[in-house]
């Protein structure tokens, strides 16, 4: 049976789509494979981890016939990059082998029943839904908005802490906002972006990192709309994202998440404005002595309109880099993970960042920025 007939480009597009959550080990071999639905010249293309779920489409079929099958999700696509480029690649299935020939080249790849693919439990209305506004407690966001809500909090969620809750990211859906919060219990990042919502009441919702990382990897830079569905089912939640021909479907994490709005200080009294360029650079030079250091310890010393970055080392070596700064206080000094202000700091694109502090050594700091007073970014001290 003929399956498929498309140029090498346009095969790969869809297989690098949903190529990522790929487990290369597993204990369900068929994990490892692709599931490749056709019905008509309509195909689909999905793969999972029984957390999360990514479907694209194509419109590559061949003939009327349908068909279900799955072969290995990195074998077919490596084979497919080593095609010639702009080559039309016909493929078929014959006694359970997928053949894929291009010009003089042809290859035979063992397959799977597509029946045996493990697939997410979705609620019917997001199976076949009519439109958008058919699914409820659904919203949309612009890629650009979504992606930056990601982009600028991720990098402060805990990796394989043994508190599972904190390796993802917190969704809050409010009527009239949505906020993305990640924290590693060292350090919190927020951001807020204001859009109306058809939810009546706050919704709190932890993506697992993995979900996350896809939907970085994903999303564009664009208008283009994602819709985003929530369901509260009876043996776990989950959360769909739709938006060009991708539908990704994820678990949520079970957990009560740290109470964000604690965290965050709001007494905080004096606020410094600093050059974001000149701080990332001087922290990168304070780093090199510290970088195989357990806590990658540095000192900030803020005095008499300068702040100077200190930093130690076993071997008793030393580093001082300084920046002039608008700083009229008594002294401060404050320990810190120089990491965990560069993290920041290369997320952040604006020219100048607002430094806010506490009069006590043992506080922590909060980042904001001069052009969205929705990022809040909390770095607890270390004790150097």
């Amino acid at each position: 049976m003929q399956l498929l007939k498309a140029s090498s480009e346009v095969l790969i597009k869809p297989l690098n789509t949903v190529i990522g959550i790929v487990e290369r080990r597993s204990t369900m071999p068929i994990l490892a494979n692709i599931l490749i639905k056709k019905t008509g010249n309509r195909v689909e293309f999905t793969t999972t981890d029984l957390e999360v779920e990514i479907t694209t489409t194509a419109d590559i079929g061949v003939g009327e016939e349908s068909a279900l099958v799955t072969v290995s999700a990195r074998k077919f696509l490596e084979v497919l990059r080593t095609l010639p480029s702009g080559g039309m690649v016909d493929i078929t299935l014959e006694d359970a082998k997928l053949q894929i020939v291009c010009g003089r080249s042809r290859f035979s790849l063992h397959t799977m029943p597509g029946e045996d693919f493990p697939q997410v439990d979705q609620p019917e209305s997001w199976q076949q839904p009519d439109s958008a506004e058919a699914i409820p407690d659904t919203f949309v966001l612009p890629q650009k908005t979504l992606k930056r809500l990601f982009n600028m909090v991720s990098f402060a969620m805990a990796k394989q802490d043994i508190r599972y809750y904190l390796n993802g990211i917190l969704l809050v859906v409010e009527p009239d906002s949505v906020r993305a919060v990640a924290t590693d219990g060292h350090r919190l990042a927020h951001l807020a972006e204001a859009i109306e919502t058809p939810l009546t009441e706050e919704r709190q919702l932890i993506l697992p990192a993995k979900t996350v990382i896809e939907l970085q990897r994903l999303l564009d830079e664009s208008d283009e709309p994602v819709s985003i569905s929530l369901n509260k089912g009876a043996k776990h939640s989950q959360i769909r994202f739709a938006f060009g021909d991708v539908v990704l479907v994820s678990k949520l994490i079970e957990g009560r998440f740290p109470d964000y709005k604690r965290v965050i200080p709001t007494d905080y009294e004096r606020h410094l404005t600093i050059n974001r360029e000149e701080l990332q650079s001087n922290l990168q030079r304070s780093r090199i002595l510290v970088a195989n250091d357990r806590l990658h310890g540095i000192k900030l010393s803020f005095n008499d309109n300068q702040l100077k970055i200190f930093a130690t080392n076993q071997e008793q070596e030393e580093a001082i880099n300084s920046l002039a700064i608008d700083y009229s206080y008594e002294p401060l000094e404050i320990g810190f993970n120089v990491n965990y202000l560069l993290d920041a700091l290369s997320v952040i694109k604006d020219e100048d960042i607002i430094v806010s502090l506490k009069p006590i050594s043992g506080s922590s700091v909060i980042i904001n920025l001069k052009s969205d007073d929705n990022f809040k970014y909390v770095v607890m001290p270390l004790r150097i």
